[in-house]
């Protein structure tokens, strides 16, 4: 009957965690805790929360304990890493980054270098990133996409989110710098198109916009965002005339 308890705990804990909503979901978490110090996954979240909050020693600790409960788990490997090197402890954090690194090249032999786990690590920094922006903490969230730029070159993603991140701060000419430098690179790459299109239409400068978004059309002439943006601009610029 424990078990049952526990589990349908987990369930409202993760749901909780899920909707952002991480006081309730502590909560929850804690109290599976209470009745069992020995559930990995439920101070896995709780760890998560932790960090999120910036209690990082309680962070520290937690994520440790998951460690104990279950040392494959690489995910919490990662997240202990990420924080260690956050706080400076680059030693201890190099130390837990090594051991997540053999054990992924352990259970995945075609891997010859750092380059899966250094992925890990991105989409960490990148789950961070996401949520210091959606609480418009936006040094934070730079500082976090900037990580993942250089743990994964190939996410282009962030790459326009830094731009975003520059955009909402107000410095719109570094904004533009980084959409354009993105396209210089890859200017197959629509999203950042649609980007630039939309940082142009937000400036008042709509002939560009247009420009931008008719590109996209023209290379994806299936693009519902491009689209929608372009008869957007338009009924806009005949209304206003």
């Amino acid at each position: 009957m424990q078990d049952l308890r526990e589990m349908d705990l987990m369930s409202r804990g993760k749901d909780l965690f899920d909707k952002k909503e991480f006081d309730r979901a502590q909560f929850v978490f804690s109290e599976i805790i209470d009745m069992s110090d020995k559930n990995a996954e439920a101070f896995f979240y709780l760890a998560n929360i932790f960090h999120m909050k910036g209690e990082i020693g309680k962070a520290i600790k937690a994520f440790t304990k998951v460690l104990s409960l279950d040392p494959g788990h690489t995910d919490a490997s990662i997240s202990l890493s990420v924080l260690y090197n956050d706080i400076g402890h680059y030693e201890a954090g190099q130390k837990v980054f090594n051991q997540a690194s053999e054990r992924v090249k352990s259970t995945n032999s075609s891997t010859p270098d750092d380059q899966h786990v250094n992925k890990k690590f991105a989409l960490k920094h990148l789950e961070l990133a996401d949520l210091y922006l959606s609480y418009n903490r936006f040094d934070e969230a730079l500082f976090e996409y900037e990580k993942v730029i250089v743990l994964d070159p190939d996410n282009y993603e962030s790459r326009i989110k830094v731009a975003k991140v520059y955009a909402k701060r107000g410095f719109t000419s570094k904004a533009l710098e980084e959409l354009k430098k993105l396209l210089n690179e890859k200017p197959a790459y629509m999203p950042a198109r649609l980007a630039l299109g939309v940082l142009y239409y937000g400036m008042g400068r709509v002939i560009e916009a247009q420009s931008e978004w008719e590109k996209v059309v023209s290379r994806e002439p299936f693009n519902a965002e491009a689209k929608m943006y372009l008869n957007l601009s338009q009924t806009a610029t005949e209304t206003h005339i």
